[in-house]
Parts: C-alpha cells; structure tokens; sequence
C-alpha cells in the first residue's frame, strides 16, 4: 500500500515536471554482483553462516541424543534424578536458543557482520548514484532491482553500467 502511494505520488510528480525533470534507473543488485569486493564479502558471509548454523545443529543434535538417553534410561532413574536430566536437557536446548539468537537474532553478530563487511559496499554504490544524479541532474533515480513495480522500462534509462564507471569497474 505505501509503495503504492509512493509510486502514484512519484507518477504525478513525473507528469506535472516532465518537460523539466530528467529521470533513470538502476539495479542495484546487478551494480553489486559485478564488484569483485562484494561477491568476496557475499562469500565470507556465507562461510560464516554456514559455520555458525552447523555448530547450531550439533548443539541440537546434543539435545536430542540427551533426551533419547533420558527416555531409554527414564524407568530406572529416581525422581530426584529425572528432574536433574531434565533440566539439563532444558538448560542445554535453552542455550543453544540463546546461542541461535546471539548468531541470528535481529540485531545478532552475522547482523552486525554484514553491516561491517557489505554496508560500505553499498554506501559506495549510492555515492555514485548521487553522483550520477547530481552530474546528469537526475531528478530521480529509480532502483529497478527493489520492490517498487517497474511496468515498462525503456534500457536507454537505466545508467547501472555508469555507476560501475564511477566506482571504476
């Protein structure tokens, strides 16, 4: 509903100035996958993440090997003794949570490792796009790669290869 707001108000805006307003697109995802620095930042990540998810499972996989322990072992334990597996096996599953959400939470540290290693990438790609703008007096740049629904795009708009030109690629 808001981007559609935002389109429509974009659209008369357009039409009331289109005389005097220049306009282009880009697609950021496009201008990304071609710098070398984000696909080796893309890769990293994923390393990261794939190493944290598997230290993840294995906690899981402890939890659940506890619990069959416990469920084999149940009948001849004492009631003092059931309580005490139990809450291991509660604290271990509850830490290996809090361990997910320290990695994967909202604000976790793969959160904070993409805004260290991708967001000066992307700071760096809209420099240039202002850039672009401020050099060609672009009233609007558009980002064709977003949410915002491009019905019909003419490619003599869309200027992602001069943003790779003033990043140097």
């Amino acid at each position: 509903m808001y981007k559609k707001i935002i389109l429509s108000l974009t659209i008369l805006l357009i039409s009331v100035n289109i005389q005097a307003q220049k306009f282009a697109y880009v697609d950021t995802d496009y201008i990304l996958n071609k710098l070398p620095e984000f696909k080796q930042a893309q890769e990293k990540l994923d390393q990261i993440s794939l190493t944290w998810q598997q230290e993840i499972e294995k906690k899981f996989e402890e939890v659940e090997s506890m619990y069959r322990a416990y469920q084999q072992e149940k009948i001849l334990l004492t009631d003092n003794m059931k309580i005490k597996r139990e809450e291991a096996i509660i604290k271990k599953e509850n830490n290996t949570k809090q361990l997910q959400q320290k990695y994967f939470g909202p604000n976790g540290d793969m959160f904070l490792k993409r805004q260290e290693l991708i967001k000066p990438i992307q700071d760096r790609v809209y420099d240039a796009i202002q850039q672009l703008a401020e050099n060609n007096k672009y009233a609007i740049i558009f980002d064709s790669s977003s949410d915002l629904i491009m019905l019909y795009k003419n490619n003599n708009f869309d200027k992602s290869d001069k943003v790779l030109e003033l990043l140097g690629y």
